[in-house]
């Protein structure tokens, strides 16, 4: 952490941003070059204004950083650098990549295959399931969905991948000792066991207007993709359609009622030339990906009839012991005693001790 440290430093100063960040690094070589250089010398780099040259050197305080390094050691976080093994491939051939990334939970090399869910904040049921269901079948057919686990469409997503036991990152749009919405504080916790939360902001920064778009292209450019659930005419979401295309990433939106407010960026969106989405098939299409038949994984023959029932109903979705027994209506030992079996064939799986998927 000696030479990351002072990367973490450069970063989080105030009005730095990453595109400064970038050039003082080209222009002295390494973070730790720009915090031991004079004032004259960061000043005739042209990078700095001479407000901002003051504000460099009235930061330095080794302790402070120290400090700081042992609160995010605390907090059980993880720092990538952009030039370190661990930033996500996809996120760093973006146009403006954040130089510094903080995660907790785990980054994957399987998180390079993801696609981002978002849509509105405000969403009508009908878009709450579809985000739910795109992003639960996108989990069980490998793919890690992404989103900013906003109120509405977002958080809908990241429990669909979590409802089905896949991956889900979400990244945030201020220092991650903070959860923002706080009523999300328990889907933040669960994401960090079956992924990651992560964000550029250093620990300590509160979440502002400014901070969203910033954070939407971090959603678009970490991933293959971003399908658009619901969103009216001057969504947020919309945002980030736009920080994908110019990012080279597929745009992808559910059609809506014509009627509905949260259905014109779609519709939109669509009439525009992105890809219509009625189901997850649309999306896995595009890149050559096969929905998994979970019924046939281990060979339909291999199960009785009551097992056949089982898998059939629970197939893409998961599903709750309560829901299996009224929808087979047979005796409930003997339900509880298949699912069991088909437990230890390794054919379905339990979800958070509530919900079964195959």
């Amino acid at each position: 952490m000696e030479d990351k440290k002072y990367s973490l430093w450069l970063s989080g100063l105030p009005q730095i941003g990453s595109r400064r960040y970038t050039a003082l690094i080209e222009y002295f070589g390494s973070a730790k070059r720009v915090f031991e250089s004079s004032r004259n010398e960061l000043f005739e780099s042209g990078i700095l204004s001479g407000k901002l040259v003051d504000l460099v050197i009235s930061k330095r305080d080794i302790d402070k950083i120290d400090r700081y390094l042992k609160k995010v050691k605390e907090n059980d976080i993880k720092v990538y650098t952009i030039d370190e093994e661990g930033y996500p491939q996809n996120l760093k051939n973006i146009y403006d990549p954040p130089p510094v990334l903080y995660v907790r939970g785990n980054i994957e090399s399987s998180d390079e295959c993801a696609i981002a869910v978002v849509g509105s904040r405000k969403a009508s049921d009908y878009g709450l399931k579809t985000g739910e269901r795109l992003g639960m079948d996108l989990a069980e057919a490998g793919i890690t969905v992404i989103s900013g686990m906003a109120l509405g469409i977002d958080s809908a997503a990241h429990m669909g991948a979590l409802r089905s036991g896949g991956r889900t990152i979400a990244v945030f749009a201020c220092g991650l000792n903070y959860v923002y919405p706080k009523s999300n504080y328990n889907l933040a916790k669960k994401i960090i066991k079956h992924g990651a939360i992560i964000s550029e902001y250093p620990l300590g920064i509160a979440a502002a207007p400014q901070n969203f778009p910033a954070r939407n292209r971090i959603i678009s450019g970490m991933s293959r993709g971003v399908v658009i659930v619901e969103a009216n005419e001057k969504s947020g979401s919309l945002i980030t359609a736009d920080f994908a295309l110019e990012q080279g990433r597929d745009v992808f939106a559910v059609p809506g009622n014509i009627g509905a407010p949260n259905s014109r960026g779609t519709n939109e969106l669509i009439k525009s030339g992105a890809k219509l989405v009625s189901c997850v098939d649309d999306i896995l299409e595009e890149y050559g990906i096969q929905a998994i038949d979970f019924k046939t994984s281990a060979g339909i023959e291999a199960f009785d009839e009551i097992e056949k029932s089982i898998l059939t109903f629970i197939s893409g979705s998961g599903r709750s012991m309560d829901e299996i027994i009224e929808h087979l209506g047979l005796e409930t030992g003997l339900i509880l005693s298949k699912t069991v079996q088909l437990e230890i064939k390794g054919s379905i799986r339990e979800i958070d001790g509530i919900y079964y998927s195959c």
